[in-house]
């Protein structure tokens, strides 16, 4: 069938809206007719070359939509089916069968190849050029999509569907490093450096946490006035003050107990670092560039006994997590919605760029 898509064609280069064929469905594959999916700084950073995914492609990780038809060997969704769509993995690696989805031992194939497991791609111009697809399973920036079943997340259908694709990575990403990998104790302190749509999850988690302090830090103004309103008890503006002075204020000298940075920046994670007290863990969940390296003081603060962690998709297994974001959703706890603006494929790459500006925390191209 014919498709409209988003095509990343060159690194660094916008995007073009495209009609593209999907061709039929492999017996492990979901058909969704995409109502909307989120931007993910993923895609930028696959678009610009940064990750590995082959151009020209079909990006797109954080897809909604309504199941269309079901290969033969589905049995977790049938047609009509409400559905939010996350990352893939092989079901079948050590990592996969602990229950540990996010760790897959073939992440890279699975989510970035471009590819089926055969080799071939669901995707192709007029010209019939060869177009990357299945990223993250999915390749959500289009109107259609053969899925990976263990992309696909059934959804109570009276849930709406608009807003629910974030869910699937950079909500999913915040919340569940909160709740699922840091367990922070009641009446803990925990940090946010960079409160986009990730870092604003954690904040909204770490109140359903119910830690007693919790701290936002980013650079633009309008996104800390937003933290508050999710839950922070303490902003900083890490362009016009001092984090290092300002967290020592706020913790009485004590040190932070746990950090969640979702900027990947070296002189952060260093201020984040020097910030924890005994015991405190710095959970690391923003994507650097291959090689990106980072110096830490380890004299000093070997008696902390501290940690530092990387953690991906808030280590969370999909169909479990995130129908629970659902229900805190429903109890008014994770109030999401406040996060999201509205974009029309044809403004994809306006949405791109208000992210990167700060403009908006989570756009979502609505089909």
């Amino acid at each position: 069938m014919q498709i409209t898509a988003a095509v990343a064609r060159g690194n660094g280069e916008p995007f073009t809206i495209e009609q593209l064929e999907l061709d039929g469905l492999r017996h492990n594959e979901v058909r969704v007719r995409l109502v909307a999916s989120g931007i993910c700084h993923t895609d930028a950073l696959v678009r610009d070359g940064i990750y590995p995914t082959p151009l020209p492609a079909v990006l797109g990780h954080e897809g909604s939509g309504v199941v269309e038809a079901i290969g033969d060997s589905v049995t977790s969704v049938t047609p009509g089916d409400h559905v939010v769509l996350a990352a893939a993995y092989c079901g079948h690696c050590k990592r996969c069968r602990s229950g540990q989805m996010a760790y897959c031992e073939n992440l890279f194939a699975a989510d970035f190849g471009g590819r089926r497991l055969d080799g071939s791609t669901s995707l192709s111009d007029d010209a019939g050029e060869v177009v990357s697809s299945h990223f993250f399973g999915q390749s959500s920036f289009a109107t259609y999509a053969n899925v990976v079943e263990e992309s696909v997340v059934k959804v109570d259908a009276d849930v709406p569907l608009e807003h629910l694709g974030p869910l699937g990575c950079g909500f999913n990403t915040g919340a569940g490093t909160v709740l699922n990998e840091l367990q922070p104790e009641i009446g803990s302190t925990l940090v946010v450096f960079g409160v986009g749509a990730v870092g604003s999850a954690a904040v909204m988690a770490a109140r359903i946490a119910e830690c007693s302090t919790v701290v936002a830090i980013d650079v633009h103004d309008d996104r800390l006035t937003l933290a508050q309103e999710i839950g922070a008890t303490h902003v900083i503006n890490s362009r016009t003050e001092d984090v290092a002075a300002r967290l020592d204020e706020i913790t009485g000298g004590r040190g932070v107990d746990y950090v969640v940075d979702t900027t990947g920046r070296p002189e952060l994670l260093r201020t984040a670092a020097d910030s924890l007290g005994v015991r405190g863990t710095i959970a690391l969940v923003g994507a650097a560039k291959p090689g990106t390296e980072v110096t830490f003081e380890v004299g000093a603060s070997l008696v902390k006994g501290w940690t530092f962690k990387t953690v991906v998709q808030g280590s969370s297994v999909p169909q479990v997590f995130i129908p629970r974001m659902i229900q805190l959703w429903r109890e008014g706890r994770f109030p999401f919605e406040k996060l999201v603006k509205d974009y029309t494929l044809d403004d994809i790459n306006q949405g791109f760029e208000d992210s990167k500006k700060g403009i908006t925390t989570k756009p979502v191209i609505i089909y």
